[in-house]
């Protein structure tokens, strides 16, 4: 069911209001800089993607948006709420779908979803509609009573969204949503990721290394190299400005593949990501 306009978590129904705003947002580790400075801006009801090779500060930045982390300096605000003074209304008005598996496979999928009802303190008279309304909206409703540990892949990254959404957050972070996936099971997700967004006005930030999902799902793309936002704009924008047959490929190399450690890990874990896809 849609977001109404009221929605405490929705901070304008302007199109173009932010949902996540940071401003020179920073986290360093013993003296280095993890994340440096960096100003992203991810409009209302927009698929933002995050891609960088592995090291560029993606996961340090998501967990400072999620509130798992605390900024070195710099500010943050998500759907209206700073990060650092009102962590409870930022947690309140997003939801986490991380790399890692978390749904429990000795759960149905029901039982999964009634977990995450509770956590998420929706009142109990209202927690078997969202629980039918989320399996509805991921296809899931025939599973519903299967053990998770019995799930594909791609039905478990499904199950996920559906207990992230549950409580209706005015933004959706997602940490590699469709790492591992067949190609099926990928446009599963993507379809499913798109519909969030056309059905309930979510606003989506996820990162990942498959070029191919970024050109394919989300509006705007931001690449992130040794921690700075170094380019923004849509994928076609980015791909332009290599040429009329570019890829996104081509853009990651022209702004990260001068840093041979860093283009080769990235070129690492994209096959591993691929041979997991097509082998596991």
């Amino acid at each position: 069911m849609p977001n109404d306009h009221t929605s405490p978590g929705r901070v304008s129904t302007d199109d173009t209001s932010l949902l996540i705003e940071t401003k020179a947002l920073s986290k360093s580790f013993d003296g280095r800089a993890v994340v440096d400075r960096v100003d992203l801006h991810v409009r209302d009801r927009e698929i933002f993607g995050l891609i960088g090779p592995n090291g560029a500060g993606k996961s340090t930045l998501i967990k400072m948006l999620t509130t798992l982390l605390p900024p070195t300096s710099g500010e943050a605000r998500v759907a209206g709420f700073d990060v650092r003074r009102n962590p409870q209304a930022v947690r309140s008005r997003i939801g986490y779908v991380p790399q890692l598996l978390s749904a429990d496979g000795a759960l149905t999928g029901y039982e999964n979803l009634l977990l995450s009802a509770r956590l998420y303190l929706i009142p109990r008279g209202q927690r078997a509609q969202r629980i039918r309304e989320a399996l509805e909206m991921t296809e899931l409703t025939a599973s519903a009573g299967r053990l998770a540990q019995h799930y594909s892949g791609g039905t478990l990254r499904r199950l996920e969204i559906a207990q992230s959404t549950l409580h209706r957050p005015a933004v959706l972070i997602m940490d590699e949503p469709t790492v591992g996936l067949d190609p099926v099971a990928r446009n599963t997700v993507w379809n499913h990721v798109r519909d969030l967004r056309e059905r309930s006005g979510t606003t989506i930030l996820l990162t990942t290394h498959v070029m191919e999902e970024a050109d394919a799902l989300c509006d705007r793309v931001g690449i992130l190299h040794q921690g700075r936002l170094e380019k923004v704009g849509t994928p076609a924008e980015l791909k332009a400005e290599i040429g009329p047959k570019a890829t996104l490929d081509d853009v990651f190399v022209r702004v990260a593949g001068g840093d041979s450690e860093t283009a080769g890990d990235f070129r690492d874990a994209r096959q591993t990501r691929r041979s997991a896809a097509e082998h596991g």
